[in-house]
């Protein structure tokens, strides 16, 4: 029986309460259901569609992408998530979030055409959006893979190019528990005659297989096109379209050269359907800017924002600190995770990096406790270098009273984590 709609939604928010009580589970695997919704929508996509997947590197190869076509003068779509603090961040228009206006007639038109047919908060979220891009004349399309590939939402829409930027340990409870199995997973985007792109220079054997068996051509990091950065921190950029240097990216870490240099072969891969000169492709590059991907929130003493949270992720934190330099000054942690993710690799792979640790639980049904958090640390942190809190904006506020001017104090383990402390007020804030 399809479920009874109490009082019709009219907000943004009645509308995700209302999704969010569909369905039992939060995450259910296989495209029928919504391939079955999408029929009934009448949906063509009729742009040009790229698809990102991966475990990280997924929302700033979007942003790139999204900024690029944007300033080269294209009406574009974006579809990225988990948000940050507010839902629409996950649908935008040329860079724009989605009116709630929009957003809303998306959700109703999918919930009238579902029927008896059950779907997950994300599988409706992604519908709509899809629903959402065709009401508008747009020439480009630039969607982000939720979890997985092959059975996600999104890979129902036959991209004109699918990039997959890396492949490691994470969603092990859906995808399985190596590499291999997950790389197959995160191949299922790929499409025969269309644009295949891996951004892992050592991808799994699985994915170069299934890559095989499509028939596909794969354009591989690395041997296809590689980028190599310079003392200077502009980076080389070489494929058999020619060379190119880039300036230094607003977007920090040496990971994100690697998400550049994807974006770029796929940029030149689509000149035929998309035309973007160099000149605006590399600007654009430029000026890219993510919320909380190593974002400096405050400096002096600086707090920076990062949405770390598997270890693939944690490394590339280590080594975007490991760059700095600190002054002198101490490192600090304000950390929360998840119970389902990695947190005891993630904390074998950072505990020494900081001097300090401050830990609260996320407001959220599958945060981890903080006696968990405090048992994953307690083996690898000393006491008097460990702090507990209530929530995580106490921990932010007795950190920075500690911290002086040149230290350097890290919100880090979940896009949750961050978005706690990115909805704090200046009030709220008080430091």
């Amino acid at each position: 029986m399809s479920t009874v709609i109490p009082e019709h939604p009219q907000t943004v928010e009645d509308w995700l309460g209302y999704i969010e009580s569909l369905h039992p589970k939060s995450i259910e695997m296989g495209l029928g259901r919504v391939q079955a919704v999408a029929q009934r929508l009448q949906l063509t996509f009729p742009f040009t569609v790229i698809t990102v997947g991966g475990t990280n590197g997924k929302g700033s190869t979007c942003a790139m992408l999204e900024h690029i076509y944007t300033a080269a003068g294209y009406q574009v779509g974006c579809y990225t998530s988990p948000h940050l603090v507010h839902y629409q961040e996950r649908v935008r228009f040329n860079g724009q979030v989605i009116a709630d206006d929009c957003l809303c007639q998306a959700f109703s038109a999918v919930e009238q055409a579902r029927g008896d047919i059950t779907l997950t908060y994300f599988e409706m979220g992604t519908l709509a959006a899809l629903w959402a891009f065709e009401q508008q004349a747009l020439d480009v399309v630039v969607l982000e893979v939720g979890l997985g590939g092959r059975l996600d939402a999104v890979n129902i829409v036959d991209a004109a190019c699918a990039i997959v930027t890396n492949v490691d340990l994470d969603h092990m409870e859906y995808l399985g528990d190596t590499r291999e199995l997950i790389g197959r997973e995160k191949a299922g985007i790929y499409r025969a005659e269309q644009i295949a792109i891996c951004g892992d220079a050592e991808p799994p054997l699985s994915l170069l297989a299934y890559a095989e068996q499509l028939g596909v051509k794969l354009y591989r990091y690395g041997s296809d096109y590689q980028i190599d950065i310079r003392e200077s921190q502009v980076a080389h950029y070489e494929d058999a379209f020619g060379v190119l240097d880039i300036a230094s990216l607003r977007l920090y870490g040496r990971y994100q050269w690697n998400n550049a240099a994807n974006v770029i072969f796929a940029v030149r891969a689509l000149q035929s359907q998309l035309p973007v000169t160099s000149s605006v492709m590399l600007q654009a590059l430029i000026d890219t800017e993510v919320t909380g991907r190593f974002q400096y929130w405050q400096r002096s003493p600086d707090i920076i924002l990062d949405v770390a949270h598997n270890p693939h992720a944690a490394r590339a934190l280590r080594d975007n600190l490991q760059q700095l330099s600190t002054g002198g000054g101490r490192v600090i942690a304000v950390f929360s995770m998840l119970s389902d993710k990695d947190i005891a690799s993630v904390v074998d792979i950072l505990h020494d990096v900081f001097d300090e640790w401050h830990i609260a639980q996320i407001a959220h049904p599958r945060a981890a406790d903080i006696h968990e958090l405090n048992t994953y640390l307690a083996h690898q942190v000393a006491p008097d270098r460990l702090h507990t809190y209530a929530a995580l904006p106490d921990a932010l506020r007795s950190a920075y009273k500690k911290a002086a001017k040149n230290d350097k104090i890290i919100v880090f383990g979940s896009f949750f984590t961050v978005a706690a402390i990115l909805e704090l007020t200046p009030d709220q804030w008080g430091c």
